[in-house]
Protein backbone atom coordinates (compact mmCIF):
# COMPACT_ATOMS: atom_id res chain seq x y z
CA UNK A 1 0.00 0.00 0.00
CA UNK A 2 1.36 3.63 -0.88
CA UNK A 3 0.71 6.24 1.60
CA UNK A 4 -2.72 6.99 -0.44
CA UNK A 5 -3.89 3.93 0.68
CA UNK A 6 -4.14 1.71 -2.25
CA UNK A 7 -5.05 -1.75 -1.24
CA UNK A 8 -3.89 -4.85 -3.33
CA UNK A 9 -5.93 -7.70 -3.61
CA UNK A 10 -5.02 -11.48 -3.48
CA UNK A 11 -1.86 -13.01 -3.74
CA UNK A 12 -1.02 -11.20 -0.08
CA UNK A 13 2.33 -12.29 1.50
CA UNK A 14 3.71 -9.17 3.52
CA UNK A 15 1.82 -6.97 5.01
CA UNK A 16 0.91 -3.97 2.89
CA UNK A 17 2.76 -0.46 4.15
CA UNK A 18 3.06 2.87 3.44
CA UNK A 19 5.56 3.86 0.44
CA UNK A 20 7.23 7.17 -0.03
CA UNK A 21 5.91 9.13 -3.22
CA UNK A 22 8.33 11.19 -5.73
CA UNK A 23 5.49 13.86 -7.70
CA UNK A 24 7.10 14.90 -10.83
CA UNK A 25 9.92 13.14 -10.45
CA UNK A 26 12.47 12.82 -13.56
CA UNK A 27 13.39 9.58 -15.39
CA UNK A 28 16.96 11.18 -15.17
CA UNK A 29 16.97 10.64 -11.41
CA UNK A 30 17.14 6.80 -11.72
CA UNK A 31 18.42 6.25 -15.21
CA UNK A 32 22.07 4.86 -15.43
CA UNK A 33 24.22 7.82 -17.05
CA UNK A 34 25.04 5.88 -20.59
CA UNK A 35 21.50 5.81 -20.75
CA UNK A 36 20.46 9.31 -19.25
CA UNK A 37 23.34 10.75 -21.90
CA UNK A 38 21.70 8.98 -24.94
CA UNK A 39 18.16 9.81 -24.10
CA UNK A 40 18.77 13.60 -23.03
CA UNK A 41 20.19 13.75 -26.46
CA UNK A 42 17.66 12.20 -28.79
CA UNK A 43 15.05 13.96 -26.80
CA UNK A 44 17.02 17.29 -28.15
CA UNK A 45 17.03 15.94 -31.57
CA UNK A 46 14.45 18.88 -33.28
CA UNK A 47 11.81 16.38 -35.22
CA UNK A 48 12.64 13.38 -33.36
CA UNK A 49 8.89 12.93 -31.72
CA UNK A 50 7.55 13.53 -35.33
CA UNK A 51 10.09 11.59 -36.90
CA UNK A 52 9.79 8.39 -34.92
CA UNK A 53 5.72 8.65 -35.26
CA UNK A 54 5.71 8.66 -38.58
CA UNK A 55 7.52 4.95 -38.13
CA UNK A 56 4.92 3.85 -36.38
CA UNK A 57 3.23 2.91 -40.23
CA UNK A 58 6.07 0.78 -40.52
CA UNK A 59 6.67 -1.02 -38.10
CA UNK A 60 4.30 -3.67 -36.36
CA UNK A 61 2.63 -1.60 -33.10
CA UNK A 62 -0.60 -1.66 -34.15
CA UNK A 63 -0.43 -5.42 -34.76
CA UNK A 64 1.04 -6.04 -31.51
CA UNK A 65 -1.90 -4.36 -30.07
CA UNK A 66 -4.86 -5.95 -31.43
CA UNK A 67 -2.43 -9.38 -30.76
CA UNK A 68 -2.88 -8.30 -27.21
CA UNK A 69 -5.76 -7.50 -27.02
CA UNK A 70 -7.47 -10.48 -29.05
CA UNK A 71 -4.90 -13.27 -27.60
CA UNK A 72 -4.34 -12.06 -23.84
CA UNK A 73 -5.93 -10.77 -20.78
CA UNK A 74 -6.01 -7.37 -20.30
CA UNK A 75 -5.45 -5.83 -16.27
CA UNK A 76 -8.19 -4.47 -14.67
CA UNK A 77 -10.78 -4.37 -12.00
CA UNK A 78 -12.38 -7.23 -13.12
CA UNK A 79 -8.96 -9.29 -14.20
CA UNK A 80 -6.11 -9.96 -12.09
CA UNK A 81 -7.26 -7.09 -9.95
CA UNK A 82 -3.99 -7.16 -7.61
CA UNK A 83 -2.06 -6.60 -10.96
CA UNK A 84 -4.14 -3.63 -11.31
CA UNK A 85 -3.58 -2.11 -7.93
CA UNK A 86 -0.18 -2.52 -8.31
CA UNK A 87 0.37 -1.26 -11.59
CA UNK A 88 -1.81 2.08 -10.32
CA UNK A 89 -0.14 2.19 -7.41
CA UNK A 90 3.77 2.33 -9.48
CA UNK A 91 1.95 4.51 -11.84
CA UNK A 92 1.21 6.91 -8.16
CA UNK A 93 4.87 6.71 -6.92
CA UNK A 94 5.66 7.42 -9.67
CA UNK A 95 4.05 10.39 -11.09
CA UNK A 96 3.37 8.87 -14.33
CA UNK A 97 0.09 10.36 -14.92
CA UNK A 98 -1.52 7.86 -17.66
CA UNK A 99 -1.79 4.18 -16.74
CA UNK A 100 -0.28 2.16 -19.30
CA UNK A 101 -2.37 -1.22 -20.59
CA UNK A 102 -0.80 -4.43 -18.96
CA UNK A 103 -1.63 -7.73 -20.31
CA UNK A 104 -1.09 -11.00 -19.08
CA UNK A 105 0.45 -13.77 -21.77
CA UNK A 106 0.12 -17.38 -21.93
CA UNK A 107 3.56 -18.27 -21.74
CA UNK A 108 5.64 -20.39 -19.19
CA UNK A 109 8.77 -18.60 -20.03
CA UNK A 110 9.35 -15.78 -17.00
CA UNK A 111 9.76 -12.47 -18.74
CA UNK A 112 8.16 -8.85 -19.35
CA UNK A 113 8.52 -5.83 -21.15
CA UNK A 114 7.01 -2.32 -22.42
CA UNK A 115 6.95 -1.29 -25.71
CA UNK A 116 4.87 0.88 -28.19
CA UNK A 117 5.71 3.95 -29.92
CA UNK A 118 2.38 5.88 -29.20
CA UNK A 119 1.68 4.88 -26.13
CA UNK A 120 3.28 2.53 -24.23
CA UNK A 121 1.95 -0.84 -23.05
CA UNK A 122 3.26 -3.31 -20.39
CA UNK A 123 2.82 -7.36 -20.87
CA UNK A 124 4.01 -9.82 -17.91
CA UNK A 125 3.69 -13.83 -18.69
CA UNK A 126 2.34 -15.94 -16.76
CA UNK A 127 5.32 -17.95 -16.32
CA UNK A 128 6.50 -14.49 -14.40
CA UNK A 129 3.45 -13.98 -12.23
CA UNK A 130 3.46 -17.75 -11.30
CA UNK A 131 7.28 -17.80 -10.31
CA UNK A 132 6.87 -13.85 -8.31
CA UNK A 133 5.76 -13.38 -4.53
CA UNK A 134 3.59 -10.20 -4.41
CA UNK A 135 6.86 -8.00 -3.83
CA UNK A 136 8.88 -9.16 -6.25
CA UNK A 137 6.11 -8.71 -8.57
CA UNK A 138 5.52 -4.94 -7.42
CA UNK A 139 9.16 -4.40 -8.78
CA UNK A 140 9.23 -5.64 -11.68
CA UNK A 141 5.76 -3.49 -12.35
CA UNK A 142 7.71 -0.55 -11.02
CA UNK A 143 10.87 -1.98 -13.53
CA UNK A 144 7.85 -1.54 -16.34
CA UNK A 145 6.36 1.43 -15.33
CA UNK A 146 10.18 2.69 -15.34
CA UNK A 147 10.61 1.63 -19.01
CA UNK A 148 7.58 4.27 -19.94
CA UNK A 149 8.36 6.77 -18.04
CA UNK A 150 11.87 7.13 -19.18
CA UNK A 151 10.30 6.87 -22.79
CA UNK A 152 12.55 2.94 -23.48
CA UNK A 153 9.13 1.56 -24.99
CA UNK A 154 9.71 3.68 -28.39
CA UNK A 155 13.58 2.42 -28.70
CA UNK A 156 12.22 -1.30 -27.74
CA UNK A 157 9.77 -1.21 -30.32
CA UNK A 158 12.60 -0.03 -32.64
CA UNK A 159 14.91 -2.34 -31.92
CA UNK A 160 12.40 -5.33 -32.11
CA UNK A 161 11.72 -3.88 -35.57
CA UNK A 162 15.72 -3.56 -36.79
CA UNK A 163 16.72 -6.94 -35.28
CA UNK A 164 13.89 -8.51 -37.68
CA UNK A 165 14.63 -6.35 -40.75
CA UNK A 166 18.43 -7.66 -40.19
CA UNK A 167 17.27 -11.15 -40.74
CA UNK A 168 15.06 -10.18 -43.99
CA UNK A 169 17.88 -8.31 -45.22
CA UNK A 170 20.57 -11.12 -44.61
CA UNK A 171 21.24 -11.75 -48.44
CA UNK A 172 21.77 -8.15 -49.13
CA UNK A 173 25.89 -7.59 -49.63
CA UNK A 174 26.60 -5.54 -46.34
CA UNK A 175 23.03 -4.75 -45.91
CA UNK A 176 22.87 -7.06 -43.04
CA UNK A 177 26.38 -5.53 -41.46
CA UNK A 178 24.77 -2.26 -41.54
CA UNK A 179 21.62 -3.20 -39.44
CA UNK A 180 23.63 -5.58 -37.22
CA UNK A 181 25.91 -2.55 -36.61
CA UNK A 182 22.85 -0.07 -35.66
CA UNK A 183 21.10 -3.29 -33.21
CA UNK A 184 24.32 -3.68 -31.62
CA UNK A 185 24.58 0.04 -30.12
CA UNK A 186 21.03 0.02 -29.69
CA UNK A 187 21.49 -3.57 -27.58
CA UNK A 188 24.67 -1.77 -26.06
CA UNK A 189 22.02 0.85 -24.84
CA UNK A 190 19.51 -1.24 -23.82
CA UNK A 191 21.38 -3.08 -21.67
CA UNK A 192 22.13 -0.04 -19.64
CA UNK A 193 18.27 0.82 -19.38
CA UNK A 194 17.68 -2.27 -17.82
CA UNK A 195 20.12 -1.43 -15.24
CA UNK A 196 17.76 2.34 -15.33
CA UNK A 197 14.31 -0.11 -15.04
CA UNK A 198 15.43 -1.79 -12.29
CA UNK A 199 16.01 1.33 -9.87
CA UNK A 200 12.40 2.53 -10.97
CA UNK A 201 11.58 -0.84 -9.60
CA UNK A 202 13.36 -0.24 -6.67
CA UNK A 203 12.02 3.11 -6.10
CA UNK A 204 8.68 1.52 -6.45
CA UNK A 205 9.00 -1.55 -4.34
CA UNK A 206 11.06 0.10 -2.01
CA UNK A 207 12.40 -3.29 -0.80
CA UNK A 208 15.68 -4.26 -1.99
CA UNK A 209 15.58 -7.79 -0.64
CA UNK A 210 12.36 -8.23 -3.02
CA UNK A 211 14.38 -7.10 -6.17
CA UNK A 212 17.60 -9.33 -5.28
CA UNK A 213 15.10 -12.31 -4.71
CA UNK A 214 12.81 -11.41 -8.11
CA UNK A 215 15.99 -11.54 -10.24
CA UNK A 216 17.80 -14.15 -8.27
CA UNK A 217 14.59 -16.35 -9.51
CA UNK A 218 14.89 -15.17 -12.76
CA UNK A 219 18.00 -17.04 -12.71
CA UNK A 220 17.49 -20.36 -10.68
CA UNK A 221 13.64 -20.79 -10.67
CA UNK A 222 11.04 -20.60 -7.55
CA UNK A 223 13.03 -22.92 -5.17
CA UNK A 224 13.45 -20.08 -3.43
CA UNK A 225 14.49 -22.26 0.07
CA UNK A 226 17.68 -23.68 -1.71
CA UNK A 227 19.06 -19.93 -2.69
CA UNK A 228 20.52 -17.50 -0.72
CA UNK A 229 20.77 -13.90 -2.04
CA UNK A 230 24.04 -12.78 -0.62
CA UNK A 231 25.59 -16.35 -2.29
CA UNK A 232 24.03 -14.71 -5.41
CA UNK A 233 25.98 -11.50 -4.91
CA UNK A 234 29.10 -13.60 -4.95
CA UNK A 235 28.41 -15.20 -8.05
CA UNK A 236 28.53 -11.72 -9.73
CA UNK A 237 31.63 -11.28 -7.93
CA UNK A 238 33.44 -14.23 -8.87
CA UNK A 239 32.36 -13.55 -12.58
CA UNK A 240 33.29 -10.13 -12.66
CA UNK A 241 37.01 -10.54 -11.30
CA UNK A 242 37.54 -14.68 -12.50
CA UNK A 243 39.85 -15.80 -15.08
CA UNK A 244 42.45 -14.15 -17.32
CA UNK A 245 42.08 -11.90 -20.47
CA UNK A 246 40.30 -14.91 -22.78
CA UNK A 247 37.38 -15.09 -20.16
CA UNK A 248 37.42 -11.30 -20.64
CA UNK A 249 36.69 -12.08 -24.10
CA UNK A 250 34.41 -14.80 -23.97
CA UNK A 251 32.00 -12.25 -21.64
CA UNK A 252 31.86 -9.91 -24.01
CA UNK A 253 30.95 -11.95 -26.80
CA UNK A 254 28.68 -13.47 -24.38
CA UNK A 255 26.89 -10.27 -23.80
CA UNK A 256 26.78 -8.98 -27.46
CA UNK A 257 23.86 -10.69 -28.70
CA UNK A 258 21.80 -9.97 -25.38
CA UNK A 259 19.40 -7.15 -24.49
CA UNK A 260 19.56 -7.50 -21.04
CA UNK A 261 22.54 -8.04 -18.48
CA UNK A 262 22.93 -11.13 -16.86
CA UNK A 263 21.23 -11.36 -14.01
CA UNK A 264 24.15 -11.69 -11.46
CA UNK A 265 25.20 -8.38 -12.91
CA UNK A 266 22.23 -6.23 -12.00
CA UNK A 267 21.72 -7.77 -8.64
CA UNK A 268 25.22 -6.47 -7.60
CA UNK A 269 24.89 -3.30 -9.93
CA UNK A 270 20.91 -2.52 -8.07
CA UNK A 271 22.72 -3.53 -4.85
CA UNK A 272 25.52 -0.78 -5.48
CA UNK A 273 22.84 1.56 -6.34
CA UNK A 274 20.61 1.48 -3.51
CA UNK A 275 23.82 1.74 -1.20
CA UNK A 276 25.05 5.27 -3.30
CA UNK A 277 24.02 8.56 -1.97
CA UNK A 278 22.10 9.34 -5.40
CA UNK A 279 19.42 6.62 -3.85
CA UNK A 280 19.43 8.30 -0.57
CA UNK A 281 18.91 11.77 -1.78
CA UNK A 282 16.03 10.69 -3.82
CA UNK A 283 14.50 9.04 -0.86
CA UNK A 284 14.85 11.99 1.06
CA UNK A 285 12.90 14.17 -1.43
CA UNK A 286 15.90 15.55 -3.46
CA UNK A 287 15.76 14.65 -7.43
CA UNK A 288 15.45 16.28 -10.42
CA UNK A 289 11.99 17.32 -11.81
CA UNK A 290 10.18 16.53 -15.07
CA UNK A 291 9.40 20.57 -15.35
CA UNK A 292 13.89 20.68 -16.05
CA UNK A 293 14.28 17.93 -18.59
CA UNK A 294 14.25 20.64 -21.16
CA UNK A 295 16.90 22.40 -19.74
CA UNK A 296 19.04 19.58 -19.51
CA UNK A 297 22.63 19.79 -21.06
CA UNK A 298 23.46 16.81 -23.41
CA UNK A 299 27.39 17.84 -22.65
CA UNK A 300 26.96 17.76 -19.52
CA UNK A 301 24.69 14.00 -19.47
CA UNK A 302 27.76 12.96 -22.21
CA UNK A 303 30.26 13.95 -19.87
CA UNK A 304 28.67 11.96 -16.86
CA UNK A 305 28.56 8.95 -19.08
CA UNK A 306 31.97 9.06 -19.97
CA UNK A 307 33.09 9.60 -16.03
CA UNK A 308 30.72 6.72 -15.28
CA UNK A 309 32.42 4.20 -17.83
CA UNK A 310 35.80 5.70 -16.58
CA UNK A 311 34.81 4.75 -13.09
CA UNK A 312 33.84 1.46 -13.87
CA UNK A 313 37.25 0.47 -15.82
CA UNK A 314 39.02 1.90 -13.32
CA UNK A 315 37.02 -0.21 -10.12
CA UNK A 316 36.58 -2.97 -12.18
CA UNK A 317 38.45 -6.25 -11.10
CA UNK A 318 37.72 -7.74 -14.68
CA UNK A 319 41.16 -8.73 -16.18
CA UNK A 320 40.84 -6.94 -19.67
CA UNK A 321 39.14 -3.78 -17.29
CA UNK A 322 42.36 -3.70 -15.16
CA UNK A 323 44.56 -4.05 -18.08
CA UNK A 324 42.69 -1.16 -19.97
CA UNK A 325 43.15 0.68 -16.72
CA UNK A 326 46.68 0.15 -16.51
CA UNK A 327 47.32 1.39 -20.01
CA UNK A 328 45.54 3.88 -19.56
CA UNK A 329 47.82 4.69 -16.49
CA UNK A 330 51.06 4.68 -18.18
CA UNK A 331 52.29 1.29 -16.73
CA UNK A 332 55.03 -0.75 -19.17
CA UNK A 333 55.37 -4.31 -20.18
CA UNK A 334 52.31 -4.08 -22.10
CA UNK A 335 53.86 -7.49 -23.87
CA UNK A 336 54.31 -9.06 -20.62
CA UNK A 337 51.18 -8.62 -19.33
CA UNK A 338 49.42 -9.44 -22.64
CA UNK A 339 51.36 -12.40 -22.41
CA UNK A 340 50.22 -13.20 -19.03
CA UNK A 341 46.79 -12.42 -19.19
CA UNK A 342 46.42 -14.85 -22.20
CA UNK A 343 48.03 -17.89 -19.79
CA UNK A 344 51.77 -16.82 -20.94
CA UNK A 345 51.22 -18.73 -24.50
CA UNK A 346 52.41 -21.73 -22.73
CA UNK A 347 52.10 -23.78 -25.88
CA UNK A 348 54.50 -21.24 -27.98
CA UNK A 349 58.14 -22.53 -28.50
CA UNK A 350 60.51 -19.85 -26.04
CA UNK A 351 62.01 -16.64 -27.91
CA UNK A 352 66.06 -15.79 -27.58
CA UNK A 353 64.94 -13.22 -25.78
CA UNK A 354 62.95 -15.31 -22.80
CA UNK A 355 66.21 -17.88 -22.58
CA UNK A 356 68.60 -17.80 -19.55
CA UNK A 357 71.75 -16.36 -19.85
CA UNK A 358 75.25 -16.96 -18.41
CA UNK A 359 75.13 -14.37 -15.36
CA UNK A 360 71.44 -13.65 -15.02
CA UNK A 361 70.02 -16.09 -13.39
CA UNK A 362 67.16 -18.07 -15.12
CA UNK A 363 64.13 -16.39 -17.01
CA UNK A 364 61.14 -15.00 -15.20
CA UNK A 365 58.14 -17.67 -15.31
CA UNK A 366 54.54 -16.87 -16.16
Amino acid sequence: MSDDGHQNNGHEQVPSRQRRRFPGISSRAYEHPADRSALVALRKLSGFDTVFKALSGLLPERSLRLLFLSDSVRVSDQQFAYLNDMLRDACYILDLEKVPPMYVNQDPQPNAMCIGLDEPIIVVTTGLVDLLDEEEMRAVVGHEVGHALSGHSVYRTILLFLTSLALRVAWIPLGNIAIMAIVTALREWFRKSELSADRAGLLVGQDLRASMRGLMKLAGGHHLHEMNVDAFLKQAEEYEAGGDLRDSVLKILNVLPRSHPFTTVRAAELKKWAESRDYQRIMDGHYPRRTEDKDTSVTDSFRESAASYATNVKSSKDPLMKLVSDIAGGAGDLGGRVRRGFGGFSNSAPRDDDRPTEGNGPAQGD
